[in-house]
């Protein structure tokens, strides 16, 4: 299945489950007790394309305030979660510098990764900016990943929750009961196929983070230039 077409499945599928109230709502997103942490690496859109999320945010928070919405700090492309956030996961707990070695022996040469964000898509839990890639590069190094730390001793939980294979960026959480569904779902129809606009991928970031990448809770463990 091509990328368009399985973003456009899960639209499909999961605004009519978000319209039928069956949706998921975050209890933990204003959590202090929220103790999750793993380790991802991940990069980040360009200024100007999260500036141009926010304009399409701002519109959605208008209607329904009370969802939580990502703040530019925050907005990022997940390349792979090496391991996933859990209650108890500690940083002292592990050999950083193995993690950034297996990383490093991960990249491959001249990827030149340029992303398009164009259009939304969604989850029952989250809506999402549609990310596509102009060529394979991102998806060969996170194979290199796969393979590198599956077959080291490294604590990894990489593919446990879904093997990933798209672009896409997390923007908006359902913390509450949708008001106004009716003007949200329809403002999500309108910006369903809009141009964010395009960014190319010069560095990767590993990060220690929390399940939501706030910006207060990330700690940047190392940078990768690509």
């Amino acid at each position: 299945m091509s990328l368009e077409a399985h973003y456009k499945n899960l639209y499909k599928e999961s605004i009519e489950k978000i319209s039928n109230d069956d949706y998921q709502i975050d209890d933990l997103i204003h959590s202090p007790s929220d103790n999750r942490f793993g380790i991802t690496l991940l990069a980040r859109p360009s200024k100007k394309v999260k500036d141009n999320i926010q304009k399409f945010l701002s519109k959605l928070e208008i209607i329904e305030p009370e969802q939580y919405y990502y703040a530019n700090s925050d907005i990022h492309i997940t390349v792979m979660s090496i391991i996933s956030c859990y209650d108890g996961f500690r940083l002292k707990d592990i050999a950083l510098s193995e993690y950034i070695k297996h990383v490093n022996d991960s990249l491959i040469n001249d990827p030149n990764i340029e992303i398009k964000f164009k259009g939304v898509t969604a989850s029952p839990s989250c809506i999402m900016i549609q990310g596509f890639m102009n060529n394979e590069s991102l998806n060969k190094i996170r194979n290199k990943l796969r393979d590198n730390f599956k077959n080291s001793t490294l604590e990894q939980s990489i593919d446990k929750r879904y093997s990933i294979q798209t672009a896409h960026a997390t923007v908006v959480r359902f913390t509450k009961k949708l008001n106004e569904k009716s003007d949200f779902l329809k403002l999500i129809e309108d910006y369903k196929d809009h141009d964010f606009g395009s960014f190319k991928i010069k560095t990767l970031e590993l990060v220690y983070n929390d399940w939501y990448q706030k910006e207060k809770h990330v700690k940047k463990l190392f940078n990768f230039n690509i």
